[in-house]
């Protein structure tokens, strides 16, 4: 598998009570493969189940707060 990093600071507030990273589909698949995990204090990864959403050729990556971690998927 391959796999995304991204940073706290690669989120983008998309309103008041989200925030979203934005991929191409080109870049990491259609979505049914993806795994997104979260960097934890210990240094580990642990799996969350973040909402995805797709427009056009756009995946979305919406979770409440920012944070450190990578994104799995298959190319």
């Amino acid at each position: 598998m391959a796999q995304r990093i991204f940073n706290k600071e690669d989120f983008t507030k998309s309103n008041e009570k989200e925030y979203q990273l934005e991929y191409d589909i080109n870049e990491i698949g259609k979505g049914s493969d993806l795994i997104v995990e979260r960097l934890t204090e210990k240094g580990d990864y642990e799996i969350v189940q973040a909402p995805l959403r797709k427009l056009n050729d756009k995946i979305f990556i919406i979770w409440d707060t920012p944070f450190d971690g990578r994104i799995l998927f298959d190319l």
